[in-house]
């Protein structure tokens, strides 16, 4: 992936707050103690979490998204690989309860921050789903088993980042060509927000 995609997106702009589980994204940090992630390792994580996602059946990955602006991104995510979203709250027993309206089965998950998406992650944890998880500097690696470094506050960024784990997916997958982009560009993945 291009680097300066992901800088145009804002993708490597942390937080001032860090937890010490980032420490080794983080390129450096700004005179005004804002974290700076380090795009070659972003772009790293993301082809593994494409890697790691294409060995699923894509109608058993689970997108989990509750912030107002990763939602849209997570559905069009979800459409573009197959995979099933869970957008805005989720319910508690979704996983756990089989007599829930809500129950649903997942072999893996992919959460937009497991700060927020927090209820899922729990579940998944508890029923040993592996989670795949867009983890700002304000993160922590706890209860997730595979990190994807990146700014999960700004619509750019939460945009660019499903963008480019949708395109490295479906090209470990063999349905994009290596070396082709999605036909769906990053700014249409921003725009369904």
């Amino acid at each position: 992936m291009k680097q300066d995609k992901f800088l145009a997106f804002g993708v490597h702009i942390g937080t001032q707050k860090r937890r010490k589980d980032m420490e080794e994204f983080v390129y450096k940090i700004r005179a005004d103690g804002l974290a700076v992630l380090n795009i070659q390792k972003v772009d790293e994580r993301i082809q593994v979490a494409g890697k790691f996602l294409a060995k699923y059946t894509p109608d058993r990955i689970l997108v989990v998204a509750a912030r107002d602006y990763a939602q849209g991104v997570a559905k069009k995510f979800a459409e573009v690989t197959g995979a099933k979203a869970i957008v805005g709250r989720f319910m508690p027993g979704t996983f756990t309860n089989p007599e829930s309206p809500d129950f649903t089965e997942a072999d893996i998950i992919v959460v937009a921050d497991p700060l927020v998406d927090r209820q899922a992650v729990n579940e998944a944890k508890k029923l040993g789903i592996p989670i795949v998880a867009f983890c700002d500097t304000n993160n922590t690696k706890e209860n997730v088993d595979l990190v994807v470094p990146g700014n999960n506050k700004g619509k750019k960024s939460i945009g660019m980042l499903y963008w480019a784990l949708a395109t490295y997916m479906l090209r470990e997958r063999g349905e994009l060509q290596s070396g082709l982009d999605l036909s769906i560009t990053p700014e249409e993945f921003v725009e369904s927000i």
